[in-house]
């Protein structure tokens, strides 16, 4: 994503829910961490992620401010809508912190009520209690989601590029089930699939592929290795296609040769459990029903305690290492309700050890109002190949 991938409409309004939300939280400022916020409200993606980077969100009209690598500042003030871009370091180290807090003193944080991000991966702790410190009565609240919630539900111009993205997977997919072969590793099946994603015009996803085969066919998150295919082997994959950062997920399994009756018995289970799910979903749905749904399908198979993975969850632009949105989990105990216009998998697993077997096959869903849109055009079926 750019400033250039959406209008200047759609970002103005954006912003103005943004605004509108930190007032309604009782904030002045909010202090953003987490990538895909930043790139949400600014149509920035430079690489700053993996340094401290903030983005100040004033509940009024005051300038949209990011602090960041010094190394980023031109790529920052080139293609993105932040109005005044900071950097840190630069020809020489600097700590980010001290810069911060002349940016939070210049701004006037220190008098006001303030808000901050606290994401999982992109705040390290040491600057998390400094900011905390340096902050001190102005910090009254960590919202962490408070921006996240206002893009789960996605515009019609972001659902185009989510079918874009889908697109990019299925052709991915093909790439990979071509080169399947006796003796060919599965760094070699991944690699088909890269190509074939970089060339339509994606970018490297936020996560490692997950590719298993044979005796390791009952590891649910497994990245491929060099391990030569042999006939009747069984293998699973997943391929995440990040088109101008929209990301889609696309998961299936295969055989080289006539698959073993467990593998197609467990296979079976798994994709009537997706098939419950989709049945499931719709508009006002708790997230947790179709995940219910999907477990009944499992259990009456006996096979629960095999489920070793989320059932689904909701797609943001990805950075790495995640796609996933923090506030939409289709799972037990979630709290999240389905809306229209939002992007969820449905991926719900088996995975066996003791017997090296496992499934998934995952699949991304626009919810609607009555339903939800299947976004792959390829069959779920295992596919036997060779």
């Amino acid at each position: 994503m750019s400033k250039h991938d959406f209008t200047a409409a759609e970002f103005a309004d954006r912003l103005a829910r943004a605004r509108r939300a930190v007032a309604a939280a009782g904030l002045d400022w909010m202090v953003l961490f987490h990538p895909v916020s930043i790139l949400w409200l600014t149509g920035g993606e430079a690489k700053s992620y993996r340094a401290f980077q903030c983005l100040l969100l004033a509940a009024d009209e005051r300038p949209l401010t990011l602090l960041t690598n010094g190394a980023d500042v031109a790529e920052w003030r080139d293609d993105s809508l932040a109005d005044e871009v900071h950097g840190w370091g630069g020809p020489e180290p600097e700590d980010p912190v001290d810069a911060f807090a002349r940016l939070a003193r210049d701004k006037g944080l220190l008098g006001a009520r303030v808000g901050i991000e606290v994401p999982g991966f992109y705040l390290h702790p040491h600057h998390y209690v400094r900011i905390r410190d340096l902050l001190g009565a102005a910090l009254v609240a960590e919202p962490s989601n408070l921006i996240h919630a206002l893009k789960a539900v996605k515009s019609p111009a972001e659902l185009a590029l989510v079918r874009e993205a889908a697109a990019r997977a299925d052709a991915a997919m093909r790439a990979l089930f071509a080169a399947v072969a006796e003796g060919r590793m599965e760094l070699e099946l991944a690699a088909e699939a890269h190509r074939a994603l970089l060339a339509s015009g994606c970018t490297l996803p936020a996560s490692q592929m997950n590719l298993v085969t044979g005796e390791r066919l009952c590891y649910p998150i497994g990245g491929p290795t060099r391990r030569r295919l042999r006939r009747g082997d069984a293998g699973t994959v997943e391929i995440g296609a990040a088109y101008k950062r929209y990301t889609a997920t696309l998961g299936r399994q295969f055989s080289l040769g006539e698959p073993a009756a467990r593998v197609r018995e467990i296979f079976a289970v798994v994709e009537e459990a997706g098939e419950a799910m989709m049945a499931a979903i719709r508009d006002g749905v708790p997230a947790a029903e179709p995940h219910e749904a999907a477990k009944r399908v499992i259990a009456r198979a006996g096979l629960d305690r095999y489920r070793l993975h989320t059932s689904g969850y909701g797609l943001v632009p990805g950075f790495p290492p995640s796609w996933g949105d923090p506030t939409i989990n289709l799972f037990g105990g979630s709290a999240a309700v389905l809306r229209a216009g939002m992007v969820v998998t449905v991926e719900p697993p088996v995975f066996i050890h003791e017997e090296r077997v496992g499934a998934r096959i995952i699949d991304n869903v626009i919810v609607t109002e009555t339903g939800c849109e299947r976004l792959s055009a390829l069959p779920r079926d295992l596919a036997v190949l060779g």
